[in-house]
């Protein structure tokens, strides 16, 4: 090695000393030596480069990784968050999910959001997982209206006054139920002033959080006696095979028309697609269908879902055409 090449090893090794083992910034190191800062940056990329530095990152997260890596080229999704689960029981996954998804929501909020929510299980899970971080004029806001009596701690309502709370921030009502009886019934409900207003700030949101609903005779609106067996068949037959918000979806992701659809009370997946950054939180291998069907659809740009499930999708996307 040359004396000039000897002097510049020695250089190199003294500033990834400094600023490896000593902690020392780039500006700090360019003080301490007499040069620039972008000299200093160039000086630690060649360090790499030449070997110098090897840098080894301990992740026990690499098998989630590679299915993340995979998820975001296959369906051109902006992200995923996988969690590597071996759980069965819905509680216990819903409760994965949901601190998976509430580290995610507070790196995402800004000062002045106004955030989306949908109804879900997993989607209180994440209220409830939730930590207070200090965010200024936060507004939460259902997307949809009420699933009957049942289940109301996991309305969209419920979540959405869960999520202010917790954030001390100002929440927003949805004075309706999800689906009502009739068309009719669903258009005057939508033209109330007060169901409007929310709608219509529903619409402004920022930020959506959203659950995704299978089509079948387990699906929540079945479940919640608002939805009758007639009506699922109905919506089956002209190829639903998930709901989103108050939307249906085929197997290729497209929002169909269905009559049924007129009687739901809530932001549809068309003015879904409107908001800048939807988070979708779903998973259970029941839900494999409905997810990939949102997916293909590019409704949502990240997605939180568990290892288990996010094989299935993948497995069933290759598999099953779209129709």
């Amino acid at each position: 090695m040359s004396e000039i090449n000897q002097d510049r090893y020695r250089l190199l090794v003294k500033i990834c000393q400094l600023y490896y083992e000593e902690d020392l910034n780039q500006l700090d190191i360019a003080k301490r030596l007499g040069i620039s800062r972008p000299h200093v940056s160039r000086m630690l990329t060649a360090a790499k480069n030449e070997g110098i530095v090897n840098i080894s990152i301990n992740n026990p997260f690499s098998t989630e990784q590679e299915l993340e890596k995979l998820f975001i080229k296959t369906f051109s999704i902006q992200d995923a968050l996988i969690v590597d689960s071996s759980e069965t029981d819905p509680i216990k996954l819903h409760a994965q999910l949901g601190r998976t998804s509430a580290a995610l929501i507070e790196s995402v909020l800004r000062d002045g959001d106004i955030v989306g929510i949908m109804a879900g299980r997993t989607i209180a899970s994440a209220a409830e997982k939730l930590d207070y971080f200090e965010r200024e004029g936060l507004q939460f806001v259902p997307l949809v209206g009420g699933w009957g009596s049942e289940g109301t701690s996991w309305h969209a309502n419920s979540n959405a006054l869960a999520f202010a709370n917790k954030l001390k921030s100002k929440c927003w009502i949805l004075h309706a139920p999800a689906v009502v009886a009739s068309e009719e019934t669903g258009a005057l409900l939508r033209r109330e002033p007060a169901i409007d207003q929310v709608l219509q700030l529903a619409q402004q949101s920022r930020v959506a959080v959203i659950s995704i609903g299978e089509v079948s005779e387990q699906a929540t609106m079945v479940r919640s006696g608002n939805f009758s067996l007639s009506d699922i068949a109905a919506v089956e037959e002209r190829g639903a095979v998930a709901s989103l918000c108050a939307s249906f979806l085929d197997s290729s992701g497209r929002e169909i028309e269905v009559p049924e659809k007129n009687r739901f009370i809530g932001l549809t997946a068309s003015e879904l697609r409107v908001i800048p950054k939807v988070i979708g939180i779903a998973g259970g291998s029941q839900k494999v269908e409905a997810i990939t069907a949102a997916l293909r659809g590019k409704w949502m740009d990240i997605l939180v879902t568990d290892a288990a499930t996010a094989r299935a999708i993948l497995d069933f996307h290759r598999s099953n055409e779209a129709k």
